[in-house]
């Protein structure tokens, strides 16, 4: 395979032939391909563009670039799995594994580190002490057969070549391309193994679909090639432009879900993205009809009054070594760690929120990371205790923000870092829209 010449078929403007992109991709798992001609090839690429035929076989080759298709044997319940294109204050697969669980599904999860404004989901369960998240295949498949989910790490058997690909794609900003993107996360979900998947598809100012054409037509992209690989694949189109539930960072995040499955927190937002990711699972695994959704919903809420969540999600952390009386006791005990709380100077309504700005402070104080070598602190981070749409007065908070004891900034200089992340009105604003489509393959809504 002459590399140059793909090269210069990409600049042209023209297609590449599936068993090229073949054979590229095996090249570049056996160590064969420079860099510098793979960065050139996606410039590219994001020039031109990929079309769904490339799509699906780059999709294709990733998932044989490694160990295969993970095998789960039989179940008394549908296999299914979840993704999120992530944002801020995201923690919807710590309610959303559990609440299917009780719905009588089983979801095995490989998830990653975060490398960003927040953690990933692996960084908010590590908080939790004795949290083990390196499972290999037998340890894992133990956990979901006890528990009925697991979250773990991606093995590094499990797409290489996607490994390989994207530590350039993020060097060389040739990120933001939907081929790319959805064969990078088609691929892993792929391999996951689970013939049932929903995609919850953020887009909004904290997400990385800054406006939501551009997550439709990822998501129809992601829908297709589901289909295609024989998987009953939905995706979810939800907000981003606030933060997802009350707290940013990882312990804080983990705790806000445990009181909101205790009842002890009303998380709406939150809750109405787990209903619509956890009704469309109920849809594509065949227990209620498209057009019986509010039946599911229904049944959601049932389960989550009960108590069955809750006790699942118990049975889950615990299965996977982690202590959650220990993650309060390290909340409660936070000694030096500033707590700077913030108000309003008048009575007004929060008319905007800037999802980003709240990150990247949330990763200023050590709740995200700036290079993969970076230590996140679980225990920082912000409670956004108002939010879009919510009116707010001068006695009430409006933000608590965690800061490690040798935080630099001041407390005024924190203050003003929030309070410049939103938008205040003197009038009412309009509803916010949490929920903006769902896309699969035979229907839409």
């Amino acid at each position: 395979m002459e590399l140059l010449s793909l090269i210069r078929r990409k600049h042209a403007g023209l297609e590449l032939a599936p068993g090229d992109i073949h054979k590229l991709v095996a090249a570049m798992v056996a160590g064969e391909v420079a860099d510098y001609q793979l960065s050139a090839l996606l410039m590219a690429v994001c020039y031109e563009g990929l079309s769904y035929e490339e799509t699906f076989a780059l999709t294709e080759a990733y998932v044989n670039s490694g160990a295969g298709v993970m095998e789960w044997g039989e179940f008394d319940g549908p296999l299914v799995d979840k993704h999120s294109t992530g944002g801020v204050g995201d923690k919807v697969s710590l309610l959303l594994a559990p609440w299917m669980v009780a719905a009588g599904m089983y979801m095995p999860k490989m998830s990653g580190r975060g490398l960003g404004h927040t953690g990933g989901t692996i960084d908010k369960l590590e908080g939790i002490p004795g949290f083990r998240a390196d499972l290999d295949r037998d340890e894992l498949h133990s956990v979901v057969r006890k528990a009925g989910c697991a979250v773990a790490e991606q093995t590094a058997d499990l797409v290489p070549a996607d490994r390989q690909t994207y530590a350039l794609r993020d060097a060389t900003d040739t990120v933001d391309e939907i081929g790319l993107i959805a064969a990078s996360v088609m691929s892993k979900k792929l391999v996951s193994g689970a013939p049932f998947i929903v995609l919850d598809v953020k887009c909004g100012s904290g997400a990385f679909f800054r406006d939501e054409s551009r997550a439709m037509q990822f998501a129809k992209v992601a829908s297709r090639l589901g289909r295609d690989f024989g998987r009953e694949v939905a995706c979810v189109i939800s907000d981003m432009d606030v933060p997802l539930g009350c707290a940013v960072g990882n312990a804080l995040e983990v705790i806000e879900v445990v009181e909101f499955l205790k009842g002890e927190a009303l998380l709406y937002d939150l809750q109405v993205v787990c209903e619509a990711l956890g009704s469309t699972l109920m849809v594509l695994t065949g227990q209620f009809d498209i057009d019986d959704r509010e039946s599911a919903v229904e049944s959601m809420r049932k389960t989550l009054m009960d108590g069955e969540v809750l006790g699942v999600f118990e049975r889950w952390i615990s299965a996977q070594g982690g202590d959650l009386a220990g993650l309060y006791r390290k909340m409660e005990a936070l000694g030096d760690y500033r707590r700077i709380e913030i108000s309003a100077d008048s009575a007004c309504w929060i008319g905007e929120m800037d999802a980003l700005a709240i990150g990247e402070l949330a990763q200023s104080l050590g709740a995200g990371r700036f290079t993969k070598a970076d230590v996140i602190d679980p225990l920082v981070g912000l409670l956004c205790h108002r939010k879009t749409s919510d009116s707010v007065v001068p006695e009430a908070p409006l933000a608590t923000i965690i800061a490690k004891p040798d935080e630099p900034r001041s407390d005024s200089d924190l203050r003003r870092e929030y309070l410049s992340a939103l938008k205040f009105e003197h009038t009412p604003p309009g509803e916010r829209k949490i929920i903006h489509g769902i896309v699969s393959q035979g229907w839409d809504e």
